[in-house]
């Protein structure tokens, strides 16, 4: 409510943008991150900020190597005088930087703006994504946003690709405010409802949920295709369209933002814990990964086997050969791996198919704009960036899947917890080729402290602590404690 003094004028008068204006003005902001060079991107929104006199901050964000998103505010006519000087310490964030790397910069992706629903977030901000970089204001190794932009620009500058990012993130959303960090096993998480896919009542908590957020996401230009239940109780999932790679894992980061703003906002609770409930489907992170070359899209076949072209099952081939040792990142915590349960339609098995939803990799229908592959054993906790980078590394430079003709062929399954997980993922030369020895060390090192703070038998129960010492799990005051 605005506070208003005698003579009646607001003593605040910060920026609203009604939605379908927000939306315009998103999808315009996206077009011209296409266009505009990365110094006219600069120029136009300086001169914005310094013109729309309702902003007061300006938000910035990055992701740390295991994906947890943060946001800093900066008072506008700050952000504009020292835009290229933005510093803070990187020591303070687990899973970022060592203390003698404490200083680290911030350079703004000036393409990447965002107005924001003020209904949802507050009045009078936009939000800007950031490039970590080092002192010497080189990128930062441990920062896979910058690394993912770094390959997205190589692949089209060397091969000619461009590559498309769809992401179907499921969640949960349970009753109570910051239902995470109150966890208890004996109780579990209380559901809002009882119902499954297709099942909720138009105002039901959780289909007002959806609508709330779904429009939100509107309005911020995810360009929405679906919103609906999932198939288990209290489940959700909100498709948008594709994207290029950068802005798809933007989007994914943003979307569980808005998730977890708009339960809050009511009370409520949106987790990304891939198996918040046992005995339900857990959620998952579907990435549907296409290449294209001159604006045709090159995984397309019409002749090919299920539509596919040779690129694309060359792809594929380099995918699951891989797979194992790909788990870590895909499935980056003691909780993801009871989703891998081939009792709820769980992508545990290292094939392709077009059919059995039990495949790590499905090829839906298609045809030549949306022939693609569903790679389906990606955890809605992953850091979409350093998934993304490794899967498009893997894709690009991986060993192919070779078959032994004196074998009969055996199935292969993903780890099925995360101590496999961890020994594939450190004695692979292939992680510590494309990641780096320093940030592969580094992230497993975080893991496995994860790993340790939980039983190594998962059970039946969903643990206390694989919630509470979950690294998507704002609860960094329990991890001194322990």
């Amino acid at each position: 409510m605005k506070t208003v003094p005698e003579c009646g004028t607001p003593l605040k008068n910060f920026l609203e943008i009604p939605y379908d204006e927000l939306e315009a003005l998103n999808l315009e902001a996206a077009a011209a991150a296409e266009k505009l060079s990365a110094a006219e991107l600069e120029k136009k929104y300086c001169a914005y900020l310094q013109e729309e006199k309702r902003l007061k901050a300006v938000t910035v964000c990055f992701t740390d190597i295991e994906g947890r998103f943060h946001m800093l505010d900066y008072d506008k006519q700050h952000f504009l005088r020292a835009n290229d000087n933005l510093t803070f310490d990187g020591s303070s964030i687990r899973g970022f930087s060592a203390q003698k790397e404490s200083d680290l910069r911030l350079g703004i992706d000036w393409g990447s703006i965002f107005w924001l629903p003020s209904d949802v977030f507050g009045p009078g901000k936009v939000i800007m994504f950031c490039t970590v970089l080092g002192r010497d204001k080189t990128p930062y190794e441990s920062d896979f946003r910058a690394r993912l932009v770094a390959l997205a620009a190589d692949m089209k500058k060397t091969r000619g690709l461009t590559a498309n990012v769809a992401a179907e993130v499921e969640g949960f959303v349970v009753k109570g405010l910051n239902a995470e960090q109150s966890y208890n096993e004996v109780t579990g998480f209380e559901l809002i409802s009882t119902g499954g896919y297709f099942h909720s009542l138009p105002l039901a908590p959780l289909k007002n949920f959806i609508d709330t957020a779904a429009e939100a996401q509107r309005a911020m230009g995810f360009r929405n295709e679906k919103d609906h239940p999932e198939v288990a109780p209290s489940q959700f999932e909100l498709n948008f369209s594709h994207a290029g790679v950068v802005r798809a894992c933007d989007l994914v980061q943003l979307y569980k933002l808005v998730c977890r703003q708009v339960a809050a906002n009511m009370g409520m609770t949106a987790t990304f814990l891939p198996k918040p409930v046992s005995g339900v489907n857990g959620s998952g992170m579907h990435l549907n990964l296409s290449f294209s070359k001159g604006g045709r899209n090159i995984f397309h076949e019409a002749k090919g086997k299920d539509g596919l072209s040779k690129a694309a099952w060359e792809v594929v081939s380099r995918l699951l050969n891989h797979a194992q040792e790909l788990s870590l990142i895909l499935n980056p915590s003691v909780n993801a791996y009871r989703r891998l349960d081939p009792h709820f339609e769980a992508p545990n098995q290292i094939k392709v198919s077009s059919v059995d939803r039990g495949a790590m990799i499905r090829i839906p229908a298609g045809n030549d704009r949306s022939a693609r592959l569903e790679i389906r054993s990606v955890a809605p906790d992953a850091n979409p960036y350093l998934a993304l980078y490794a899967l498009l590394r893997t894709a690009l430079d991986g060993e192919p899947l070779t078959k032994d003709e004196g074998k009969r062929d055996r199935m292969r399954y993903l780890p099925g917890n995360i101590y496999d997980a961890l020994r594939l993922f450190r004695a692979s030369e292939f992680m510590r080729e494309i990641l780096g020895t320093a940030p592969q060390e580094k992230y497993a090192l975080h893991k496995q402290a994860a790993a340790d703070r939980s039983p190594r038998e998962l059970g039946t129960i969903v643990k206390t602590s694989e919630v509470l010492f979950h690294h998507d799990v704002t609860t960094q005051m329990l991890w001194h404690k322990f």
